[in-house]
């Protein structure tokens, strides 16, 4: 399997999820920046340059062209045009995933995460032909393995200390799902 073709933008309801464009820094900065945003994502908290290097690496990652990569969509609330939250789908190996997600704190509670993610597993699955996508998640990250079980993911497993995580060790959940799970 070589170059997934992906179709973007993706289009929901409420969203748009595309590739990022130089101009979404302001909006990134407000969630890379916040210390209860990036507390269970293993990026660390950005200032503003450390955004703007970040996203010039983000520019380059809406395609996937090999096993290991990353698509990294910005999150756009098509109402405002305010990015307002990434997702992530890893190129994991053949046919597989890996999900991953980050919203601004005031856009958290309603529905937006679960509709991108959504919206990128349909891809996963129907455009991409994956077979399983699976997610970490760092325990006491309760709002996002909450979302993954609403997604129908399930827990597969609990590594204890299993990350140095953030200067100490954590813990991982690993919840996965099947395409067939998936379309049930």
């Amino acid at each position: 399997m070589s170059d997934l073709d992906l179709r973007l933008p993706i289009e929901t309801e409420r969203l748009l999820l595309r590739v990022h464009r130089a101009d979404d820094l302001d909006d990134l900065v407000v969630f890379h920046g916040d210390p209860e945003v990036v507390r269970y994502v293993p990026w660390p908290l950005r200032d503003r340059a450390a955004t703007e290097e970040t996203l010039r690496v983000k520019l380059d990652q809406g395609e996937l062209r090999e096993p290991g990569q990353w698509l990294v969509l910005a999150v756009e609330l098509r109402e405002t045009g305010r990015v307002i939250g990434e997702v992530l789908l890893k190129w994991a190996s053949e046919r597989q995933g890996e999900l991953g997600f980050a919203f601004a704190r005031d856009a958290q509670g309603h529905g937006y995460a679960a509709e991108a993610t959504d919206a990128v597993l349909r891809t996963a699955y129907d455009e991409l032909g994956f077979h399983r996508v699976s997610a970490v998640v760092i325990e006491g990250n309760d709002a996002s393995a909450r979302l993954l079980g609403r997604l129908g993911f399930r827990q597969e497993g609990r590594f204890v200390d299993g990350v140095h995580f953030k200067g100490e060790w954590a813990t991982q959940l690993v919840f996965g799902l099947l395409e067939d799970e998936w379309r049930a």
